[in-house]
């Protein structure tokens, strides 16, 4: 989590779901939209401001990753990895937005490149984590994520609104 004092290097947000199908590829005139999908797991979206850079990753893939938000059929909260479920990771540059009257602004977000270069290597960290965890690696269990920068649409089905927010 963040430190008192210090800056925010990225805000997230984490969603419990049963179900969560985003579409990362619009359809164009010729060719369909494309999506990914996941089962029981976590929804993770992850927004970077200014002055993140890639040292505060292993923080983030380590909390939420192994955070016991994740709820078992008996009730039981336990990380992802211990479900084990799915993880799906949507960039939500949205996430850094501030109210200035009735409008938005995102002027503390990371720039466009700094940006996308973080989201590739958190993702990149996050599979690697997931993979070398056997429990989850060997259940079949997924990690999907979302294309920096495009629009996407997100369907998802929950088991209540178990939603958590995270700065680091």
């Amino acid at each position: 989590m963040a430190e008192p004092g210090k800056e925010i290097a990225a805000r997230v947000v984490v969603q419990q779901c049963l179900h969560a199908k985003l579409q990362v590829k619009p359809p164009s005139h010729d060719s369909e939209a494309e999506w990914v999908e996941i089962k029981k797991g976590m929804v993770i979206y992850i927004c970077f401001f200014k002055g993140a850079d890639s040292a505060v990753i292993p923080r983030i893939v380590n909390t939420l990753l192994n955070v016991k938000l994740s709820e078992t059929n008996d009730g039981k909260h336990v990380s992802v990895k211990e479900l084990p479920g799915d993880v799906l990771i949507v960039p939500q540059a949205t996430l850094g937005g501030k109210m200035k009257g009735l409008c938005m602004q995102y002027h503390s977000n990371a720039g466009k490149d700094q940006a996308m270069q973080l989201y590739s290597q958190f993702t990149t960290l996050c599979q690697q984590e997931l993979e070398a965890n056997l429990k989850w690696a060997d259940s079949g269990s997924r990690l999907q994520f979302g294309t920096y920068g495009n629009r996407q649409v997100l369907q998802l089905d929950t088991n209540g609104p178990y939603t958590h927010l995270m700065k680091f």
